[in-house]
């Protein structure tokens, strides 16, 4: 693949062998224009944006890049912007996106910088490049990998690319930090932002309205990445190659849930690819359980394990304890699912040389899903009642935290983990599955789900407020500030309610009324949050190497 290098600096190297060599100042306006002049007849297939100051770039090293999964490669946490523009901690604080993964490693990250940044010249095309109003470049491309990220374009941090380089000087202006805000987010959220940044004395009144002033409204969502399936990585050609004997341990926790359990059950016998094994963890009562459930599915590799003890993390770690497939499908046990559901996962592992295949959840009586829902971009989610990942990714994660075992965001803590330790995550909206949200059993035996965000913009006396569990992730991945400003962001929610004016009136009026008991409320659970980090976590280990089993069709 011809790769051209956008020197950013003078004295351009002679030798660079993979494409043509393009020199200009590194700043988003002189950026923005070679690309708007050049791309049009341009023939490469990628475009390499580099720093003199990192030395000539190692081709080899670029050749390898190109094989790895996604679209765009980077080394903006090697080069120090971790954790910038510290803005977004005011509009998205608990973002798993937001939360960086190690700079040392291949991983997944939107804070990118052009001074050491592999893109597809298709990415370019489609998405544009930098926005030239930006005094800086760290900002310009910080702008630029969030909008990158959001719409679809696999976006990775590759450390070899500047392999023995140290980090760069990054400082981001005011002003650059309050474009980037008005770019990126709603204008609930710039307004919400503003109020934060001058209370919380992160810039000085003055500073802050100037710079608003300045930049004016911009915000824009640009259409979703398309990718070219002849430049996708592992495209085409892998297509041909998917695993049709793949070897899936389904597993399904369970309680008090038996006619849905039945359902899913009938429906995984239709598989286009079957299961080589479905664990169950039934914590049903021992005098309540269906002891049928093995004879009446004797067709299925169904094994039965019964757990005295409820819990959401201890049954799960129990199934991936005994599992021997290759992969692990979770599903949860009121769920429906179409007969490709386990080929869909294991093609857009395939596919994308990812390692965690996630789809959506259809819920019974919801809605519309979220337009982020829509179209294939990196997962920030980890939804334990659609998800199949290689199983060997849990080696490097470990299992389900004991901390959450009755209580809520386990997925979303194995997967903060699964995210931390590099490995791929892709998020398909054509692989769904219907979940019907069932009225008793689950999580809502532990009484941990009674309100839900959609219930609170619906009901005029409903408050949803963070749980324990939730408050004990916070505490477990992210800042002091980034806490502090979702609790901001939990408070400013109990006024929010959906319908007309007199409605949302009479919700204002009752959350002011209710303003002290809902500080307090969070305040306790913030305390006995932080107190569990004395406890937890518990995260056991994924097990030895176990003998792996085949899908039923792999037998002689």
């Amino acid at each position: 693949m011809r790769v051209d290098l956008i020197w950013l600096g003078d004295s351009p190297p002679s030798d660079w062998a993979l494409g043509e060599v393009y020199t200009t100042k590194p700043s988003p306006a002189a950026i923005h224009q070679l690309v708007e002049e050049t791309l049009p007849m341009s023939s490469a297939g990628a475009w390499l944006f580099w720093d003199q100051r990192l030395g000539v770039p190692n081709a080899e090293v670029v050749k390898e890049t190109l094989r790895l999964p996604g679209h765009l490669w980077h080394a903006g946490l090697s080069l120090g912007m971790g954790g910038f523009p510290g803005v977004t901690d005011f509009v998205e604080p608990l973002w798993m996106f937001n939360c960086d993964p190690s700079a040392d490693h291949v991983a997944t990250s939107w804070r990118l910088s052009l001074r050491a940044c592999l893109i597809r010249t298709d990415v370019l095309r489609q998405m544009g490049s930098v926005d030239p109003r930006f005094q800086t470049l760290e900002a310009a491309a910080l702008d630029m990998g969030h909008r990158y990220i959001m719409r679809g374009v696999f976006t990775r941090h590759v450390p070899a690319l500047i392999k023995d380089a140290n980090p760069l000087s990054v400082s981001i202006p005011l002003e650059d930090e309050m474009r980037f805000l008005r770019n990126r987010f709603k204008r609930w959220q710039n307004w919400w932002a503003l109020f934060r940044m001058i209370a919380s004395g992160y810039a000085a009144p003055t500073a802050a309205l100037r710079a608003w002033r300045k930049v004016g409204v911009s915000y824009s969502r640009p259409q979703p990445y398309n990718p070219d399936p002849s430049s996708t990585t592992r495209a085409s050609s892998r297509l041909q190659a998917v695993d049709t004997v793949a070897s899936v341990s389904v597993i399904i926790p369970t309680l008090h849930r038996y006619p849905y359990l039945r359902t899913l059950l009938a429906q995984l016998r239709e598989q286009t690819i079957p299961p080589a094994e479905i664990i169950i963890i039934d914590q049903t009562a021992p005098d309540e359980r269906d002891l049928m459930l093995e004879r009446d599915f004797a067709d299925l590799p169904l094994r039965v394990i019964y757990q005295d003890q409820p819990g959401q993390c201890s049954s799960r770690n129990r199934g991936l304890q005994i599992a021997q497939g290759e992969y692990v499908l979770f599903v949860d046990d009121d769920d429906e699912v179409p007969p490709t559901l386990i080929e869909s996962h294991v093609e857009n592992l395939t596919r994308y040389g990812s390692d965690v295949s996630s789809g959506v959840a259809n819920e019974v009586g919801a809605g519309v899903l979220p337009e982020h829902f829509t179209f294939m971009r990196l997962s920030d989610v980890f939804p334990t009642n659609n998800t199949l990942l290689r199983r060997d990714v849990l080696r490097e994660s470990g299992l389900f935290d004991l901390a959450y075992d009755r209580g809520q965001r386990a997925d979303g803590d194995l997967g903060m983990r699964i995210y931390l330790s590099g490995a791929l995550m892709v998020l398909h909206p054509e692989i769904s599955v219907l979940h019907h949200h069932a009225p008793s059993g689950g999580l809502r035996a532990h009484k941990a789900r009674k309100i839900t965000y959609a219930s609170s913009r619906q009901l005029l006396f409903q408050r949803h407020l963070p749980t324990v569990s939730e408050l004990y992730l916070a505490h477990r991945y992210f800042t002091a500030r980034q806490r502090r400003e979702a609790l901001w962001l939990r408070v400013f929610g109990t006024f929010s309610i959906r319908g007309g004016g007199l409605r949302k009136v009479a919700k204002m009026a009752i959350a002011f009324c209710l303003l002290p008991d809902t500080c307090w409320r969070i305040y306790r659970r913030s305390r006995r949050a932080a107190a569990m980090l004395g406890r937890f976590p518990k995260i056991p280990a994924l097990p030895a190497e176990v003998t792996t089993v085949r899908s039923p069709l792999s037998q002689p």
